[in-house]
């Protein structure tokens, strides 16, 4: 398959077969190739010229000033996806529409699998659906513990070191681990949750955040935070989810690639493309000895100007490129690009725009397979975080995560969720 080329769904009906192994399988009759991209070819400022079409731009701009650290190439893997959620995607094949703006007919599974097309009004959204209900994470998961480093990009220097977990939790579209389909009760009718707290510096020690995505889209999300020098909750203003998160480059907006609602944006269909990205084996890489683990386990190493990239192998993938703008125009954010990979639909590369419409930061999440990490996570079939760089082109500052995340269900209880757990100091 050439680089660049863009995909386009067939004209005539698929079979649910087709649908299921275009979607999940897609280098079943081999991995995408490229002219020169070849296993262990390192791609640097002196011949990215030469491989141009299979960057994004932003990745391709800073190789060629050298401050993005050279990519070598790694195999393409397949990432496997979870049976049961496979399963559900094919029991649901053609009865999910976009009503209203909300989701009907949704059980669980990828919501439109089919390959989307340019002559498809709404594939903007149905992408944007299908990357809200990805199983990336699975039904629950931990990531402990999870360390962020605020940079200087300019001079390289570590300013700040924030330790972390976060926790993730589905409530309904359930389909690996109990409770199947749903968590009940859940009087709020909430999808999924995503729980964090920091445990240093003393200064944001006891820090709590909890954000609530209900499963009507259209529906505002519930937001709280803990302040651990006020000792109380109070609730998240929705214009707080596109401020400096604890003075990172992060914004709340940008966990995940994008962590909102799908009605919150615009979104378009911008091609499918074969392109490199960030998804690599974990223990394959060549690893931190920073942070050590009593089981051995090792983080992502960082690189590039001010040590603002994650140090790791990046794969020839089959992308849907997506663009995406505030219907807020108060939003500091222009525009993002969003490149998500065809068969996991996790965001490994994200590209944010001002309301200049000029570069802001260049977003890369890092992730693994689940059968390249840790031993308790084979056989859960995820495509995980494992590493991430915000890189903020305009100040030449940038934050990195290194962590460790773990699929278990048994460390993200639904107790944790609660405006109360937070209240008892998230003990």
């Amino acid at each position: 398959m050439l680089a660049g080329t863009l995909f386009t769904a067939p004209a005539l009906a698929q079979s649910a077969d087709d649908v299921i192994n275009q979607a999940f399988s897609p280098y079943k009759a081999g991995a995408p190739t490229a002219a020169g991209v070849n296993v262990g070819v390192v791609i640097d400022k002196n011949n990215a010229d030469q491989f141009k079409a299979v960057l994004d731009p932003v990745t391709y701009d800073l190789l060629k000033k050298g401050v993005h650290p050279s990519i070598e190439v790694g195999p393409t893997d397949s990432f496997e996806v979870h049976p049961k959620y496979i399963e559900a995607t094919r029991q649901n094949i053609g009865k999910v529409k976009i009503v209203g703006g909300n989701l009907e007919g949704y059980i669980a599974g990828r919501p439109f699998p089919e390959l989307p097309s340019s002559s498809d009004a709404d594939a903007g959204r149905k992408l944007a659906f299908n990357f809200r209900h990805t199983f990336s994470a699975g039904d629950n998961v931990q990531i402990k513990p999870f360390y962020w480093k605020y940079r200087n990009a300019a001079t390289g220097k570590v300013d700040r070191t924030v330790e972390f977990q976060f926790n993730f939790l589905n409530f309904k579209h359930r389909v690996a681990e109990e409770p199947i389909p749903a968590v009940s009760p859940n009087p709020n009718d909430y999808f999924r949750g995503i729980y964090g707290k920091a445990f240093s510096p003393q200064d944001v020690q006891g820090t709590q955040l909890m954000i609530l995505l209900p499963d009507q889209d259209q529906e505002a999300s519930d937001g709280y935070l803990y302040l651990g020098f006020q000792r109380r909750v109070r609730r998240l203003e929705t214009s707080q989810t596109t401020d400096a998160f604890l003075g990172s480059t992060l914004m709340i907006q940008d966990f995940e690639g994008y962590f909102g609602r799908v009605a919150e944006m615009n979104w378009k269909f911008k091609g499918t493309k074969t392109l490199l990205m960030p998804l690599y084996r974990h223990n394959e890489q060549k690893l931190s000895d920073e942070y050590k683990q009593p089981d051995g386990y090792k983080f992502v190493a960082m690189a590039g100007k001010g040590e603002c990239f994650p140090d790791v192998t990046w794969q020839l993938r089959q992308v849907h490129v997506l663009e995406m703008t505030p219907v807020d125009k108060s939003s500091p954010v222009g525009r993002r690009v969003m490149y998500l990979d065809s068969q996991t639909f996790v965001a490994p590369r994200t590209l944010i725009y001002d309301r200049a419409d000029k570069l802001w930061k260049s977003w890369t999440i890092g992730h693994t397979s689940t059968e390249h990490h840790l031993p308790s996570n084979k056989g859960k079939f995820a495509a995980i975080y494992d590493s991430f760089g915000m890189f903020d082109v305009q100040n030449q500052r940038c934050t990195t995560g290194q962590f460790r995340t773990e699929i278990d269900a048994s460390k993200s209880p639904v107790r944790m969720f609660s405006p109360q757990f937070m209240r008892s100091g998230g003990a």
